[in-house]
């Protein structure tokens, strides 16, 4: 479907990272750069804006924070031909680590929020906009949220100058009917507003709901290489560019990139469609459990996993 107001945010470094704590090396991180900009692709989402403070770089790689020296080693000498965005947790970034835009490569920042955290998110954003950031609120785990509580939210960003919105399926328990429903809310509730989504794969309908919403007219499409994130992963950037017809897309460069640097991942780590993260995709679980279950050495125990799942939420 061409739509040439859709853009792409690739978030495998930023999403893909939740399931190593984000120690990806720089060559990694340079091979989905380049790939990405080769690609087309709008936006590279390449980590957190954190403040140190809140995390121990012992712990945690270098993209959970993204440090302008660390963004810059990545771009290297070479003209940066797509977008950067971080996106930024409620609490872990103070304010006045936030530099002016002007003096950053970063052109966007992602609030992340709950919807008891909206106003923070907000007021953030607008920080953000001030320093002369792109912006956008995405709104997390609405699975769990009532009709009354989700319409209130929408109403309060409404009146926020944040111009993009993001519908998140935090836990993949959406299907198409609620992807239709949802986009058709948000777009009455936040009038002259870009909308955005991100689709987990905990049932394997990132990549359909994605599809679902494109025809509901949301613009803003977030996925990653091979569907790497956390958990049950995301919708496959690969697979979105090619749905989308647009001819300044070019899939080949990413295939190399997956070849080449996430394929090696899959050796190590695990993400996608495994029966632990299904199971809490239908019962619209946070993935906590499943990925506890699947870093331990009884992953393949998967009717034990089921039972003391489907026992947990009948008490």
């Amino acid at each position: 479907m061409f739509r040439p107001e859709i853009k792409v945010i690739d978030c495998t470094v930023r999403d893909g990272g939740l399931m190593n704590k984000w120690q990806f090396d720089d060559k990694f991180v340079r091979a989905v750069y380049q790939g990405l900009s080769e690609a087309g692709v709008d936006y590279m989402e390449i980590g957190y804006l954190s403040s140190e403070s809140a995390f121990c770089r012992t712990e945690v790689g270098p993209w959970k924070f993204c440090a302008e020296d660390d963004l810059l080693r990545i771009i290297g000498e070479s003209e940066k031909k797509i977008k950067f965005s971080a996106m930024a947790d409620i609490g872990r970034i103070d304010y006045n680590d936030i530099r002016p835009q002007k003096e950053s490569v970063l052109d966007m920042v992602r609030v992340a929020c709950y919807v008891h955290q909206i106003d923070k998110a907000i007021a953030l954003a607008h920080h953000c906009q001030d320093k002369g950031y792109e912006t956008t609120i995405n709104l997390m785990a609405v699975s769990t949220v009532g009709p009354r509580e989700l319409e209130e939210g929408l109403d309060d960003l409404a009146k926020s100058r944040v111009p993009i919105i993001y519908l998140v399926d935090s836990f993949g328990a959406f299907y198409q009917e609620d992807i239709e429903l949802l986009a058709k809310l948000y777009m009455e509730r936040l009038p002259g507003k870009t909308i955005g989504i991100h689709a987990h794969n905990n049932q394997q309908l990132a990549f359909a709901n994605t599809i679902s919403s494109v025809i509901c007219g949301i613009n803003y499409l977030d996925a990653t290489l091979y569907g790497m994130g956390r958990g049950a992963g995301n919708c496959p950037t690969e697979l979105l560019l090619s749905f989308l017809k647009n001819p300044k897309f070019n899939v080949r460069p990413l295939i190399k990139v997956i070849e080449e640097e996430i394929l090696p991942w899959r050796e190590k780590i695990d993400w996608g469609y495994f029966i632990p993260y299904m199971v809490g995709g239908v019962m619209n679980q946070h993935p906590k459990a499943a990925m506890a279950c699947m870093e331990s050495d009884k992953k393949n125990l998967i009717t034990e996993f089921y039972d003391q799942m489907t026992s947990a939420a009948a008490i």
